[in-house]
């Protein structure tokens, strides 16, 4: 795999290969086969994870936590249907734009 920003759309892959899978043999089979609502939650507990080892750990933890946190998010994106291409689209779309004049666009719509 690769080592850069490139290794999310690898791991998508085999994350999204893992779909319909033996649960007993893969840990990410097991997560989809307890539902959207147990990834969405085991994403939550991820990022919150992360918030500590921001806060109070060392880098390696906020690395590992971080980690933990992407890989969660690309199962709740599995599930859910999204492609990953769809969230760098609108990231692309977002570039050059401030943060507070994006925000007042969405408030908008």
């Amino acid at each position: 795999m690769a080592q850069d920003a490139t290794i999310l759309d690898e791991l998508f892959e085999v994350i999204a290969s893992r779909k319909g899978t033996d649960p007993d043999k893969s840990y990410t089979a097991k997560l989809f086969a307890r539902g959207r609502g147990k990834i969405a939650q085991k994403f939550g507990e991820e990022a919150v994870e992360a918030v500590v080892a921001a806060l109070s750990e060392g880098k390696d933890e906020l690395v590992g936590e971080s980690a933990d946190t992407l890989y969660h998010l690309l199962v709740l994106w599995a599930d859910c249907g999204i492609d990953p291409a769809k969230v760098w689209a609108e990231l692309a779309r977002r570039t050059g734009t401030s943060g507070i004049d994006e925000k007042k666009s969405r408030a908008k719509k």
